[in-house]
């Protein structure tokens, strides 16, 4: 098993390959970093397509060397060029040709610092790997031999939940982390009317909490009966008037990591990002893996 992580040719970043480092050292798996580049054409009159696969592979392997740079001998890495017409195309091949067991990619250049942003290849991976996709908030840092602190599981409070639980548990005592099952209410001040889920007016929060905590505690006994369980440091709801504010309010461990499931919507073993992971995404302050939707039972 390996993970691949994703490095853009055009933007040279260290937030995902600090995310990645850490998770395969968490792991003891192998890592792929990998910089995809348009396969190359047919000879024309004039070498123009000769000139532009040249530039292209140039600044593949510029992006390669930046990854060596900042990995340093912190972990040991495999770096290669993967021709395919997308970004999005070469991950997902990669991904199965090497039995990958994550990919990893950062945030689009233009997002505010500390969150995740989906930029258009982010965005078009999320919707078609077959395994779990990591992104890194931008600006995304960790110290040398880090490793995951915490794995936080968000819990809808619903049985549909309880596998995406069930997993992280397993990553979790993996990786050699705790385990924490997280729900977020948002609440919004000014409120006029109980909207349906987690966008609800105060009393309607508080039963909602109160059913998620209980629900939650019976799910944390059946982590504890796993083998190899991780240790579970409890079950916490964040309550807000944003999803920036219920987020931040349940605080954060360095090296933890969100996990989310995404949307029984979407198409079998793949990712789909519903509303309700798409916000928590967005507005999460560590890194999030997002998990195709039927994988995590598996």
């Amino acid at each position: 098993m390996s993970i691949v992580v994703g490095v853009d040719p055009a933007h040279r970043s260290a937030s995902a390959l600090h995310l990645a480092a850490m998770l395969a050292r968490s792991t003891g798996t192998d890592l792929i970093v990998a910089a995809v580049v348009p396969p190359a054409w047919p000879t024309t009159a004039g070498g123009a397509d000769a000139e532009w696969r040249g530039y292209t592979r140039d600044n593949a392997d510029g992006a390669l060397d930046h990854a060596a740079a900042v990995l340093g001998g912190s972990i040991a890495a495999e770096y290669l060029l993967h021709e395919a017409p997308s970004a999005r195309r070469g991950l997902v091949e990669l991904a199965e040709q090497r039995e990958a067991s994550m990919i990893v990619v950062g945030s689009a250049v233009d997002g505010q610092p500390g969150r995740i942003a989906l930029g258009s290849a982010s965005d078009t991976l999320l919707h078609a790997s077959p395994v779990p996709v990591a992104i890194a908030p931008r600006g995304y840092r960790t110290e040398e031999g880090s490793r995951v602190s915490r794995v936080t599981a968000a819990y809808r409070g619903t049985g549909a939940s309880t596998p995406l639980v069930l997993g992280a548990a397993g990553v979790a005592a993996a990786a050699g982390a705790d385990l924490r099952v997280a729900s977020f209410a948002v609440v919004p001040r000014d409120s006029g009317t109980s909207g349906a889920g987690l966008d609800a007016e105060q009393p309607i929060a508080d039963t909602w909490a109160a059913d998620v905590e209980k629900h939650a505690a019976s799910l944390v006994r059946q982590v504890t009966e796993l083998p190899d369980a991780p240790d579970v440091t409890g079950v916490a709801v964040g309550r807000g008037e944003s999803w920036e504010s219920a987020l931040a309010d349940i605080g954060w461990e360095p090296d933890e990591v969100l996990v989310v499931g995404s949307s029984t919507l979407g198409p079998i073993a793949r990712v789909f990002l519903g509303s309700h992971a798409a916000k928590i995404l967005r507005h999460s302050p560590v890194p999030v893996v997002v998990v195709p939707h039927g994988l995590a039972e598996r």
